[in-house]
């Protein structure tokens, strides 16, 4: 989702007002800017965990309290909350105890092929676990969030034109992947 010219000025702006006066309000005020989009992005990294989501939304919201004054302005504000918060997230991969709840996703892998379009989403999600953790991490925030190249880059601390293989390479293999999807789909027009 772009995000316009104004509405990075107001970022900016309570951005200069938290750190000129210690303005807790204008912080608060960024924070419900932002937390759906930043809460958003962690549920999609932790395959819908909800409650992970909301711990680490918590926990970035706080790091970006705290260094608040190292946001230069080079990004956008939700580019350097969206960093922030995959920093969250790959300290939160580090530990045993999200992998050990994300066990149970592995179960639903066996489960037969849905017959009807409105699983396509299902089969979608499986396919990007299927991806290498970059691959999801870069179609997430590329496509999902609608952050450019650029940003993903920024965001992820990769180089540009790894972002781009990345990108690539993983819309090549959830094509070949859900190619069924497309055959059912023209079949069900042919009929």
């Amino acid at each position: 989702m772009a995000e316009s010219a104004a509405e990075a000025r107001i970022d900016q702006s309570l951005v200069a007002r938290a750190l000129l006066g210690d303005d807790r309000r204008a912080f608060e005020q960024l924070v419900r800017r932002h937390q759906g989009m930043v809460r958003a992005q962690l549920c999609r990294l932790l395959h819908g965990d909800e409650a992970a989501a909301d711990d680490l939304a918590q926990e970035t919201f706080l790091l970006a309290w705290r260094k608040l004054d190292q946001f230069r302005s080079d990004a956008r504000f939700s580019t350097w909350l969206y960093r922030i918060a995959y920093s969250c997230f790959l300290q939160m991969c580090r530990t045993k105890s999200w992998a050990a709840r994300n066990a149970q996703d592995d179960e639903m892998e066996h489960l037969p092929v849905p017959v009807h379009a409105m699983d396509l989403q299902l089969d979608l999600a499986r396919a990007m676990r299927h991806l290498s953790v970059a691959e999801q991490a870069v179609l997430l925030h590329c496509i999902q969030l609608g952050l450019s190249h650029e940003e993903a880059a920024y965001v992820l601390a990769m180089p540009l034109g790894t972002v781009k293989t990345h990108a690539m390479r993983g819309k090549a293999k959830l094509k070949t992947w859900l190619s069924a999807w497309h055959e059912a789909a023209g079949e069900e027009q042919t009929s």
